[in-house]
């Protein structure tokens, strides 16, 4: 039995209502991160059909093509290849032939050039010839021997809501110099750490979809807590490097959270450089906000649980997630989510996480039968901050109900939440 749970509380018919955050001065760091929101809109994704291209771009896209093709041993300029345009290829998309799919690759370095003809053939053929030198085309099955970075440093993990896949990006653990010795102590570790991280982002885009209307993109979340920046400097550019010049257009949106005081100020000053089309694609979250930004673009149930969500890399041998309701908690106040029609023997398992929590949480069972006590699963404990989602179960002995609580009497803060649960029946024998 799965389904959704009533939630009581007096927030309950105010949960839609908007956030009435406490007056209080604003902290400059406040004041920066305000206006490099202001100074963001939301990305809007491009479109890959190329009927609602503009007559320039499509004129443009078709002069790439025949630039592509005279520029290939076997072409004879019109545009076709030789035919099958098996000749030239890019994440197993042959780019000269007809296939639409070569068209979103095609768009991808036009529009990282600004439709300029000439600029995107010079990346593009630049990219082949790295791609090939590099064999990044083989590069998603081999062992790199990168065990103790999987699922901490970069990693793929669910999708955001409208089905980009998400990368996640952390490099705080390198702020142990023990760590950062083994993984760039010499040129070569830098190589192969590099390798590895491509081999992340290759994963990435094995699951894009290239082709109009599809999932063309991938959506990063980089988790600045605790990086060394000044050890990680030459890393970083060169990541930054090999990513913009061979990978354009790949990335939806980027979220930077656990952001520093530093990092925003350092933003004010280069914002001017950057084009809106790039700043459109930044979102920046200081430390404290974690679950609240990431909840507005990815799941609950696809949020790492490190970051607020219930997701963690066990539950990626069980298939798909389980959705979870989403709710918020207002401050001052309490919410109980009641799961009612437990029968005798049966087991509720469920997980619950509130963002930033600092709160405190409980669980009961309350028997059906009158007389019957009360059973506190979870006594009332104080949750904090990096806390991580809640998963329990409890077998019920007597029918009754579930009563989970999270009590945030104590803060004026708003917070979000999300929970899910399953309830299975004993076994008929």
């Amino acid at each position: 039995m799965e389904s959704p749970s009533p939630i009581s509380g007096p927030q309950q018919q105010q949960q839609q209502q908007q956030q009435q955050p406490p007056s209080s001065k604003k902290s400059f760091v406040t004041t920066l991160m305000e206006a490099a929101a202001l100074r963001s809109p939301s990305f809007k994704e491009d479109t890959y059909f190329v009927s609602h291209l503009k007559p320039s771009e499509q004129k443009a896209l078709q002069d790439l093509k025949l630039k592509l093709s005279s520029s290939q041993p076997s072409g004879d300029g019109d545009g076709e290849g030789d035919g099958d345009g098996v000749g030239v290829a890019m994440w197993g998309i042959p780019l000269l032939g007809g296939d639409e799919r070569a068209d979103v690759v095609l768009l991808k370095f036009l529009r990282a050039r600004d439709f300029r003809v000439a600029d995107a053939h010079a990346m593009l053929e630049k990219c082949l010839a790295w791609r090939s030198e590099f064999k990044a085309d083989g590069i998603v099955d081999e062992d790199l021997g990168f065990k103790e970075l999987e699922g901490v440093v970069a990693y793929m993990r669910g999708y955001d809501r409208e089905g980009h896949p998400a990368c996640y990006n952390a490099y705080g653990v390198f702020k142990d110099r023990d760590m950062y010795e083994r993984i760039f102590g010499d040129d070569e570790k830098l190589k192969r750490f590099l390798r590895w991280r491509v081999q992340v982002l290759e994963r990435g885009i094995s699951a894009l979809h290239f082709k109009p209307g599809g999932v063309n993109s991938i959506i990063q979340v980089t988790d600045l807590k605790d990086m060394p920046k000044r050890e990680l400097r030459v890393a970083s550019a060169q990541i930054l490097s090999l990513f913009q010049d061979n990978y354009p257009e790949m990335v939806a949106r980027k979220i930077f959270i656990n952001v520093p005081w530093y990092f925003s100020m350092l933003y004010s000053v280069f914002s001017p450089f950057l084009t809106q089309r790039t700043k459109s694609k930044f979102v920046i979250s200081k430390e404290g906000n974690v679950a609240e930004t990431l909840y507005k673009f990815i799941r609950p149930e696809d949020v790492p649980v490190q970051y607020g969500g219930l997701s963690r890399p066990s539950d990626l041998q069980n298939g798909p997630p389980k959705p979870a309701s989403e709710f918020t908690v207002k401050g001052g106040e309490k919410v109980n989510i009641q799961v009612e029609g437990i029968e005798a023997n049966a087991t509720i398992t469920w997980d619950i996480v509130v963002g930033g929590w600092d709160l405190e949480y409980s669980a009961e069972f309350v028997p059906n039968a009158e007389g019957s006590y009360t059973i506190a699963v979870e006594k009332p404990r104080k949750m904090f901050p990096s806390e991580e989602a809640v998963h329990n179960s409890y077998t019920a002995r007597e029918a009754g109900k579930m009563v989970i609580s999270v009590d945030n009497t104590a803060s004026r803060r708003k917070k979000v939440a999300a929970y899910r649960y399953i309830v299975r029946k004993a076994p008929a024998f």
